[in-house]
């Protein structure tokens, strides 16, 4: 009987010290987070003017802020899609100067001065930029979140091949770049389509090149 006794105050003892513990433990993360000094970053900002879809815009922002955050949140050019924010899906890119760009990467401050052009400003539903038209006709979207992005890198894509910049697959670095299935494939692989409509996206560009040419 005295040894059960023993037994049983030990895990008395037991219980209430492993109580005790977590309770100190918690007393002393519950202290040290209160009483850490709370450091409030200053907000900083600065003014920046430039164009987009042909009108021009005067803001003042947080230095901190993207491209892509003032078009969507401060001048509300919401076809600009938000993906993965790191630059890695193609759902931001944007016109910039006639050159394509995650706009999520890039800091508005970076565009002083820039003409800046969205999927709102490529065309209108009454009159459809060449490439909408295209990703139409071909049924170049599903879901069309990443829509957007995939025209106006497309439209971009065209661009660069006429203006005679090499890709990865070119086949010679002082010649033009022509327009092949593997040319277009290679320079839009930064954009991400989940639905997979890649085949219908360079038959639509094709299209437009050969019409442009």
């Amino acid at each position: 009987m005295e040894e059960s006794n023993e037994l049983t105050i030990s895990r008395r003892e037991m219980i209430a010290g492993t109580t005790a513990a977590i309770a100190a433990i918690t007393l002393v993360n519950v202290t040290g987070t209160q009483a850490a000094p709370q450091h409030t970053v200053p907000l900083s900002l600065a003014k920046v003017s430039f164009t987009v879809n042909g009108q021009p815009h005067d803001l003042e922002l947080d230095t901190r802020t993207t491209l892509l955050d003032t078009l969507r949140e401060h001048l509300h050019f919401t076809g600009t899609k938000k993906g993965c924010d790191h630059g890695q899906c193609g759902a931001c890119t944007v016109l910039v100067n006639n050159q394509r760009i995650n706009a999520c990467l890039s800091l508005a401050l970076q565009h002083q001065g820039d003409s800046i052009t969205t999927i709102e400003g490529l065309g209108t539903p009454d009159k459809l930029h060449p490439m909408q038209a295209a990703f139409i006709k071909h049924d170049g979207y599903q879901c069309g979140y990443c829509t957007p992005g995939q025209i106006c890198s497309a439209v971009g894509v065209l661009n660069e091949i006429k203006a005679g910049i090499p890709s990865h697959v070119s086949a010679s670095l002082l010649d033009t770049p022509q327009v092949t299935n593997m040319e277009l494939r290679e320079r839009m692989s930064g954009n991400i389509c989940r639905c997979g409509a890649y085949a219908n996206i360079a038959e639509a560009m094709s299209e437009v090149a050969q019409k442009s040419a």
